[in-house]
């Protein structure tokens, strides 16, 4: 059985995906967060969230089959930040993928116990 700390490096090796996907495939079905501090229909946010699903597949992660992914999006409004933050927090992701450093506040502020995960600066 594969626990939340394995998923969470696996998050981040990509050495240990393959080996991860293979025993993930009998477990449970993994949950990802996602806070983006972009508009839903930014063109470069479309690109770098395509590019994430492709990873993740190319990994074993199938959206649907083995992992489900929780978008949230705010256009840069700090407000909206901090509420999508607070929705994904009740929704119990294994991990959040936050795509700004304001992001990662709205999300420390609401949570110390979901593991997040800063995939870039903004």
């Amino acid at each position: 059985m594969i626990g939340r700390r394995e998923f969470i490096a696996a998050l981040g090796s990509a050495a240990a995906w393959p080996t991860v996907a293979r025993a993930q495939q009998s477990e449970r079905m993994r949950r990802i967060g996602s806070l983006r501090n972009l508009r839903a229909d930014d063109p470069e946010a479309q690109a770098r969230n395509t590019a994430f699903l492709q990873e993740l597949a190319q990994r074993g992660w199938i959206v649907g089959r083995n992992v489900q992914i929780d978008s949230r999006w705010s256009a840069g409004d700090n407000e909206r930040l901090r509420k999508h933050a607070a929705e994904l927090i009740t929704l119990a992701p294994d991990v959040i993928v936050a795509s700004s450093s304001q992001a990662v506040a709205a999300l420390l502020q609401a949570t110390r116990a979901i593991p997040i995960v800063f995939s870039s600066a903004q």
